[in-house]
């Protein structure tokens, strides 16, 4: 087993710094002899952990982990440069360093999965197998698929976040909501029609007894109403939310309190539970009630 430098500016990027160190002349053989040498030693340990050393094909899956997840832990500690990454590579950790921050930022970003338990402990399976890569490997979809999982791990963090100051209740069924902006328009619009309440799962018994006002229904009263909630929140958290917002999210919630008045109108009218069952089913289908709630009255 060695770590083999291909002639290429793609793959991993580590590769990509020991290739241009060689073309530039920084890079000497006995360097990165040493380079490879702690590579290997870092493949047995990562081996002997999780899969089994004395097996080649699975040496070499160590291999390709440790390449993915040094090359994860350089771009970040060098941000991207290749003259900081050799300089990190060079250094008496060598290796160690970049490993060690690569896999605390997979283990940072990975979901804790109620279901069966990742072989890596913290760190997700998929999503190492996405950043894992040979060494001669033309693309390395590692960063991409490493900023796909933080950019899933921030939204995560911000339904967390808009769930514990704006719910009453605080144990969630994880498919409950399927996006932030779900989570956020449910905010907004209980808060909207009940004075700032805290969200409960009565909004559709509550709106028996709601006055609907006609300067309500604006697309400029609703970001009103959604900036009022982001503004109770972090400042960080807060534009994270806003920078994760499509362009269709007030223009949606408009549409929902025009369903709210339906609604209330067909309510009044007492209507069957089955009719409002329905009326709700058919609107549903026609254009998701963005922020609507879609639980029982209780």
């Amino acid at each position: 087993m060695q770590l083999i430098v291909r002639d290429t500016q793609q793959g991993p990027f580590l590769t990509k710094v020991i290739y241009q160190a060689q073309a530039e002349d920084t890079l000497s053989a006995e360097q990165l002899s040493q380079i490879k040498g702690k590579a290997v030693l870092m493949s047995l340990k990562f081996a002997d952990k999780f899969y089994n050393k004395y097996k080649m094909h699975l040496l070499e899956q160590a291999a390709h982990d440790v390449i993915g997840i040094v090359s994860l832990g350089l771009l970040a500690l060098s941000e991207q440069d290749q003259q900081k990454a050799l300089q990190l590579l060079l250094a008496p950790e060598g290796l160690v360093k970049p490993f060690q921050k690569g896999w605390s930022m997979l283990a940072a970003v990975s979901r804790k999965s109620t279901g069966k338990a990742s072989l890596y402990g913290e760190v997700d399976e998929q999503l190492l197998a996405q950043v894992s890569s040979p060494p001669q490997a033309e693309d390395w979809p590692g960063w991409q698929a490493y900023q796909q999982a933080l950019t899933e791990h921030h939204r995560l963090h911000a339904m967390q976040l808009l769930r514990q100051q704006f719910y009453q209740r605080q144990v969630f069924d994880e498919f409950e909501h399927f996006s932030l902006e779900e989570v956020l328009a449910e905010v907004v619009l209980y808060r909207a029609l009940t004075a700032g309440d805290k969200v409960k799962q009565d909004l559709k018994k509550r709106l028996r007894q709601i006055t609907l006002a006609e300067h309500w229904f604006s697309e400029a009263y609703l970001i009103m109403q959604t900036e009022t909630v982001l503004s109770e929140l972090p400042a960080d958290n807060a534009a994270a939310i806003r920078q994760d917002l499509g362009q269709h999210f007030v223009p949606a919630l408009l549409r929902t309190l025009h369903f709210c008045r339906d609604y209330q109108q067909l309510q009044q009218t007492e209507a069957s539970p089955e009719k409002l069952d329905a009326f709700e089913h058919k609107h549903g289908l026609q254009s998701p009630l963005l922020g609507w709630p879609h639980y029982l009255d209780l």
